[in-house]
Parts: structure tokens; sequence; C-alpha cells
């Protein structure tokens, strides 16, 4: 059973979600919160493995609820859910730590997908978020730092896209048929190359450059 907690200042859909998963066997809402700062509380006495994040909350927004919450239980996943897909908000929300991104006008079917992967600590992106980096200088800054870093190996760049896919090490050997310690050991240059300090950094790193930030 995948626990799951809602932090949206919307209650109807609240109430919307709740409904649809109430009869669902894999699926458990433990907790709901209208802010940032609520779910914080939420979080003091319920543990889930999900959290259903909206972006755009009164009080504590969803960027800065993620910020904290991550901190304090690195182990809970965040779904991030907002009607926005703009480059700025990903990105804000992939840096305070959420491992998905899904948007409100794309069903509960693609909700129920995103909180099997990310339950799993595999990242998960709405199919219709659509990114236009070409007209954002953050994005721009973003990339010229990137060129700067190390280049990636072909053998490195393979692995990172597995990454990407949700691969684990283990996975990743059996796909290109070499030892799960090889993979580490690949992980580990990769880490060195990119000035990435962990195994989470680079999990970011793999889904901005699968968003585009690159």
């Amino acid at each position: 059973m995948i626990k799951v907690v809602i932090a949206e200042d919307h209650q109807s859909l609240i109430d919307g979600v709740q409904s649809f998963f109430n009869y669902n066997e894999e699926i458990e809402i433990i907790g709901t919160a209208n802010n940032g700062q609520e779910l914080l509380s939420v979080l003091k006495k319920r543990k889930p493995d999900v959290i259903i994040m909206d972006i755009r909350m009164p009080v504590m927004d969803g960027i800065e609820a993620t910020k904290q919450l991550k901190e304090i239980y690195p182990t809970i996943n965040v779904l991030a859910f907002t009607m926005f897909d703009q480059p700025n908000a990903i990105k804000k929300m992939l840096k305070a730590g959420a491992t998905g991104y899904i948007l409100k006008n794309s069903g509960l079917k693609i909700m129920l997908e995103a909180i099997r992967a990310v339950s799993e600590g595999k990242q998960y992106f709405d199919p219709n978020v659509l990114i236009n980096l070409e007209k954002n200088k953050e994005e721009d800054a973003l990339k010229k730092n990137t060129q700067k870093k190390g280049v990636l190996s072909r053998r490195e760049k393979e692995i990172l896209q597995l990454i990407i896919e949700g691969k684990t090490s283990a996975e990743i050997g059996e796909t290109l048929f070499i030892a799960k310690t090889t993979v580490d050991k690949h992980r580990r240059n990769m880490m060195q190359k990119l000035r990435l300090t962990s195994q989470n950094d680079l999990l970011k790193y793999a889904m901005e450059k699968r968003m585009g930030f690159e």
C-alpha cells in the first residue's frame, strides 16, 4: 500500500482525488493539508511514501515546503501537482527535491502512474508538460555552466540515459551486460566530472537533462 498525503489549497480538488482513490487497494490517502505550513504539521504525525504537492499555496508555497520537508524527511518522495508547466517552476521544484511533476488538467490516471513511479524513487514527468528554454535567460546561464563541466564518455552517456529512464544500477548492468559494481564506478566518475556531491545530485542532473535543462 502506497501512503499518500495531499497538499493543495483547493479543498474541492482534494475531495476529488480522495474520491478517486477511495476504492483503490494500492493507494491510501493518510492526510491532507491546504498549505505548506499545515503540511509540515501533518508530517509530524503521519509519514507518507508520497506527497502530492501543489506549487502555489498560501502561507507557505510548495517549493519552500518541499525544501523544508526534504531536509527533515529525505526518504519522502514529492510529486509536484500544478497548473503550470513553465521551465522555471519545474526547475525550482526539482532543485527543492521533487521527484515528479504532473499537471492538474492531465487526469487522475496519470496521477496514479506518477504516484507508482515516485513511490519507488523514480522520476516521472507529465507527458503534457511543454518546455521552451530558448527565451529563458536563467536556463541559458545554467546551460553555460554545464558546458564548463567535464565531458562524459560514451559509456557514461549510455548509463546517464538509463538513469533518466529510472533504472537502478543492477538494471543498468543487466541492460549493458556489465557488472553492477562497474555501473557504480561509472556513477562515481560522472559525479566527479560533473562536480556533484551525491547520488541524489546525479539523479537531479539526469532529470534536468531529460527536461531540457542542459
